[in-house]
């Protein structure tokens, strides 16, 4: 680990003229028209934006859906960067990818999950970088591994890159929640822990995939000390031809960004922060998940409310309630948990699921009416 710690050149020495933090990267998730580049690059550049992202090749899930103009985006790009001065970056995920951004001038690659999870892939991108002096960015993988992350990194520097960042952008997941991907922020605090030399970025736009949620992130990227956020924006989301829903125009980014706090890092000790956050992330998971089993929960409840409906049962059983409660108090004490405190939580749920069956036994009601009235 030592080796990868050593050897890189800090954020300030990537030509980037800011050096305040945080470094921001923003554009639309895809290159869609040489308009829609230079006019949202142009108000992004007018708002102090320095680094500009677009697709150029989109890697999808399933075919049929927009995958990118492909290579006749890449002079929008650099147009983009004689005429604002910007610097410019793209997604890469093959060897072709590469020697063709490289090519047309573009200052910064970096590398998406899907590649970043495959070592073979990344290997390949390796070897195209071999001899090339330009800064590459490396995303999280789609699983939460961390090894897999770090040794991603790993090949992009014994290809001889010295200007290495990782992105975090969030992890899939089977399980419901809030976001897109799941952040799972002690992940990425861990990798912080392991490369304090690497510049560590924030993808606020794929972790929430939804654009209210993009302050909230972005807020606690910067509370963890993040170097940069890469967030998507575009002139006109709503007509995005791809993750639509997760874009803001560039005023919005202008306020988002205006709304932040920055913390100083001399107020308390980095790793005092990082030890606290750590916790924090891993109560975030534990409330995501019991947010997860409460909704399966409810599920079921309402499964139980059609049963009750079509077989005449009333709603409330008390024998059932007290069987339930006996053994939650024996779990509670072995957990030593009060039973006052559970007492409070399963009525609070229990109530709720009185609601969720009484609503369903309503529409049967209703129903009757309408019959009744006709």
């Amino acid at each position: 680990m030592e080796n990868l710690n050593s050897g890189l050149l800090p954020i300030q020495k990537w030509g980037i003229k800011s050096t305040e933090r945080p470094v921001v990267i923003a554009g639309p998730c895809s290159a869609e028209s040489e308009k829609q580049v230079l006019e949202t690059a142009k108000q992004l550049s007018e708002n102090g934006i320095n680094i500009y992202r677009a697709g150029i090749w989109k890697p999808r899930t399933r075919p049929g859906h927009f995958e990118g103009v492909g290579a006749k985006g890449l002079p929008w790009l650099k147009k983009v960067k004689e005429e604002t001065g910007m610097l410019i970056t793209t997604e890469v995920a093959t060897e072709k990818h590469v020697y063709e951004a490289l090519k047309f001038g573009v200052d910064i690659l970096w590398i998406g999950a899907r590649s970043s999870a495959n070592p073979f892939v990344m290997q390949e991108i390796a070897n195209a970088l071999e001899g090339a002096d330009v800064p590459v960015m490396i995303k999280n993988p789609v699983n939460p591994d961390l090894d897999l992350w770090i040794g991603a990194i790993e090949r992009i520097q014994k290809a001889g890159i010295k200007k290495i960042a990782a992105i975090h952008r969030g992890f899939s997941t089977y399980d419901k929640s809030l976001y897109r991907n799941n952040p799972q922020w002690q992940l990425a605090i861990d990798l912080k822990i392991k490369l304090p030399n690497i510049p560590l970025f924030n993808d606020p736009s794929h972790i929430g995939g939804k654009r209210d949620l993009l302050f909230d992130i972005s807020q606690k990227a910067m509370d963890l000390h993040f170097d940069g956020l890469m967030i998507e924006s575009h002139i006109n989301p709503d007509e995005a031809w791809s993750d639509a829903k997760q874009q803001i125009t560039p005023a919005v980014l202008n306020k988002l960004l205006d709304n932040l706090i920055l913390r100083d890092k001399k107020s308390h000790s980095l790793e005092e922060t990082v030890e606290l956050e750590k916790y924090r992330a891993q109560i975030d998971s534990y409330d995501n998940i019991i947010m997860g089993v409460l909704g399966d929960r409810m599920d079921v409840v309402k499964n139980i409310g059609k049963f009750k409906k079509e077989n005449n049962i009333t709603i409330l059983q008390p024998n059932r309630w007290d069987q339930l409660m006996k053994k939650n108090y024996e779990q509670a004490d072995s957990k030593g948990f009060s039973k006052k405190f559970v007492d409070r939580l399963f009525k609070a749920i229990h109530q709720e699921s009185i609601n969720f069956q009484t609503a369903i036994m309503k529409e049967e009601t209703k129903e009757k009416i309408v019959k009744v009235t006709k």
